[in-house]
């Protein structure tokens, strides 16, 4: 374990034994760089594409209709305008990169942090260096899945990822309530969240089979709110 690269490639392969090694000596930012570097590098390489400006603009579109919001052609015009500037596309790969990135790391390591230390400050217990270095390395899954993720969408000439349960469902009405859920859950965010519960279990010496299935509760629990509320709002697709 004595490279990054290692490390990272044990998270992928052996993630119990790697997380294991790696808080013997937590380092959360020199990982945190990488992973976040590889997101922007890829989406900023999408964005440059005439696909990939498409592609974006065609998410706008659903997405805007999908909260019922009807789009005219003057505003799919702006969508076209805004996504042909070359410095936006990198502000947005920029942004989305820092958002399921440091920001990601952040929230969901604070988050944990209170739940897990709730009962009490125990100096002797976890440090939130540590846990914030076990969702660090967390993250090279979701890194992965923009690596994977990049092409394929080029391919498609879709921006939406190819990895949710609904690219299995093709038959589904994309308006339906169920297609929408399917459209949240992501197959690389489930692996992302065994992983984090491998890594927290390892830290907190924790059964991490019900830290996984409470991770995932929490997930398909997210997802189904964010359905509901596409189906709330009117949206037809």
């Amino acid at each position: 374990m004595s490279s990054l690269a290692t490390r990272m490639y044990g998270v992928i392969r052996r993630p119990r034994v790697t997380f294991t090694a790696i808080l013997q000596a937590p380092s959360w930012a020199p990982v945190l760089v990488v992973t976040t570097t590889i997101t922007l590098l890829c989406g900023i390489g999408f964005l440059r594409t005439e696909v990939g400006r498409q592609a974006l603009v065609d998410q706008w579109e659903r997405t805007a209709i999908a909260f019922g919001q009807p789009v005219d052609d003057a505003s799919y015009a702006r969508m076209e305008e805004r996504a042909a500037n070359g410095s936006f596309s990198v502000l947005y790969a920029a942004a989305t990169a820092l958002a399921s990135g440091p920001a990601l790391v952040i929230a969901i390591s604070g988050l944990l942090f209170f739940v897990l230390n709730r009962r009490g400050a125990d100096l002797s217990g976890p440090r939130y260096v540590q846990l914030l270095t076990v969702v660090s390395y967390a993250g090279v899954i979701l890194a992965l899945r923009q690596v994977i993720a990049t092409p394929v969408d080029y391919v498609r000439e879709s921006i939406a990822s190819p990895t949710t349960l609904v690219q299995l469902f093709t038959m589904l009405d994309e308006s339906s309530l169920l297609a929408r859920f399917l459209g949240v859950i992501d197959l690389f965010v489930v692996w992302w969240i065994v992983v984090l519960a491998i890594g927290v279990s390892v830290l907190y010496q924790r059964p991490t089979r019900r830290l996984a299935l409470a991770f995932t509760g929490a997930y398909v629990a997210l997802a189904l709110l964010a359905a509901l509320a596409m189906a709330v709002s009117g949206g037809t697709a």
